[in-house]
């Protein structure tokens, strides 16, 4: 079925009355404040189980990054594995882990019971330089340590099935899946109004007093009570929620959709699940039959989506020459927050006071799991969302973070640069030097001028250079022997 591209032009839920604001005071069992997937994800949850829930949303449903993102689901988090070991040690890592797949499990529930929603199955991380012992130990840690499903892929069939000498090892997600995200927070919103949430458009929240037993949010029009209140915003949460906003560095991330390609998209990409290169330079996959959703630029301030139609063009140029001349039909963006410790922040701040945000570079999982996690937490006394205490609210540095993240952003993309071209130089060195060799031998062969040694004199010894060579080639031959033979 055709994929719809609301991730450009998510709007509010069409079943439901155009974006109806607090216009009347209201008394709730719980306020969530942001109308977004982890907001919409609370209210459903804590509906379910019995509470009375209103949702205030400034604009409308899912108008951020919410709804305007690849909709790739998968579990981890933005903390690479061994940082989280590191942090937390390898019990409390697993626990949490165990949290992210059951995210992307609610996640794919969610879906399917949401009319027209097709998902297109697997992820690919693939690496830009050739490191096929990190790959090794990443699988290993995955599979054995953390109970997930996963594959490597050696460097012929990475490129094989995504048709570009761009990449070398990967690592296969099969479980992983996609989602169209505008189709999906709309769904979100349909489940949370028949679950009995009232959700309220246009009605930015004013102040907030979080003292005493019921807590009080006031808007332009209508005051509201609650037992508790769930800050679920993002960068964009505001004066009343200063403490929690500043905490976030935003980031805006820009992606496109091309025209369709035709049939050279498909003799070119055999992978139909979504890509991502270990650096986060680039995310893409196949939409719509034959078109590319493509995400790559990346800011730390506001700047029209329009700007980066040609900078997007080029990434798939540099990437996929084979594909020609290729012209955007849609440009999109979208702010997230990311926390500086790389987690989400989901918790309770003070007595009554929840927070479920930090989600930039983290994934739809972890925004449903902090949705079911939040509810539960109030409503039955779930106590795991202390296995985040250890990511605990740090200011991100306000105007000097945003300068310090944008040239700490250039320089990771520009290594990355560097570091690939140079992977791919020494590749073809390697190549070309194995062709000159295995000439070499043929002409000696055919001219019959192989050097013979005298009877008992030693071979002599090869050069630095030449050890040095050998012992890299004996190394990825165990590797790619290791992932061949499945043995990670």
């Amino acid at each position: 079925m055709a994929e719809t591209f609301a991730s450009a032009t998510a709007g509010p839920d069409q079943d439901a009355p155009l974006r109806a604001r607090l216009s009347f005071d209201l008394d709730v069992d719980i306020c969530v404040i942001g109308a977004g997937l982890a907001g919409l994800t609370v209210a459903i949850e804590a509906a379910r189980l019995g509470a009375s829930v209103a949702v205030l949303e400034g604009r409308h449903i899912g108008w951020n990054a919410s709804g305007r993102h690849l909709g790739t689901v998968m579990p981890g988090y933005g903390l690479p594995i061994g940082d989280l070991i590191e942090r937390v040690g390898l019990n409390d890592a697993r626990e949490l882990w165990q949290l992210s797949k059951q995210g992307a499990d609610y996640v794919r529930a969610a879906a399917a019971a949401m009319p027209g929603m097709t998902l297109t199955e697997g992820a690919l991380e693939v690496s830009n330089v050739d490191a096929g012992e990190t790959l090794i130990s990443r699988l290993q840690t995955l599979s054995e340590d953390f109970s997930t499903e996963v594959e490597g892929w050696q460097v012929d069939r990475v490129r094989e099935q995504l048709g570009t000498p761009r990449y070398f090892h990967g690592i296969h997600f099969p479980r992983a899946f996609q989602v169209d995200s505008g189709q999906y927070i709309k769904g979100l919103a349909g489940q949370a109004r028949r679950a009995g949430v009232r959700i309220f458009e246009d009605t930015p929240v004013v102040s907030i007093d979080p003292s005493g037993i019921r807590k009080r949010v006031v808007t332009p029009s209508a005051r509201l009570r609650a037992s508790h209140i769930v800050a679920a915003g993002n960068v964009h949460l505001g004066a009343p929620l200063r403490r929690l906003s500043e905490t976030l560095l935003p980031v805006w991330r820009y992606a496109a959709v091309t025209e369709p390609l035709g049939e050279r998209l498909g003799e070119t990409i055999a992978f139909r699940g979504s890509v991502a290169d270990s650096d986060g330079v680039d995310h893409f996959r196949v939409v719509d039959g034959d078109r590319l959703m493509w995400a790559s630029p990346e800011t730390t301030w506001e700047a029209r989506p329009s700007r980066f139609g040609p900078v997007i063009a080029r990434r798939i140029a540099a990437i996929y020459p084979r594909l020609g001349k290729v012209a955007m039909a849609e440009l999109f963006g979208g702010a997230v927050g990311v926390t500086v410790h790389g987690m989400p922040q989901i918790g309770q701040v003070q007595k009554g006071l929840w927070v479920a945000s930090g989600f930039g570079r983290q994934g739809l999982n972890t925004s449903a799991m902090a949705g079911q996690l939040i509810a539960r937490s109030i409503l039955q006394g779930d106590e795991r969302w202390k296995l985040f205490s250890p990511f605990e609210l740090v200011w991100a540095g306000g105007a000097t973070g945003r300068v310090a993240g944008h040239l700490i952003g250039m320089w990771g993309r520009g290594s990355s640069a560097v570091a690939g071209a140079l992977a791919r130089y020494r590749e073809g060195a390697r190549a070309r030097e194995s062709v000159r060799e295995a000439r070499l031998a043929e002409a000696n062969r055919q001219a019959g001028t192989r050097s013979r040694r005298p009877p008992g004199m030693p071979r002599p010894p090869p050069s630095p250079e030449a050890q040095d060579e050998a012992a890299t080639r004996a190394v990825a031959s165990r590797e790619s022997e290791q992932i061949r033979g499945g043995s990670v």
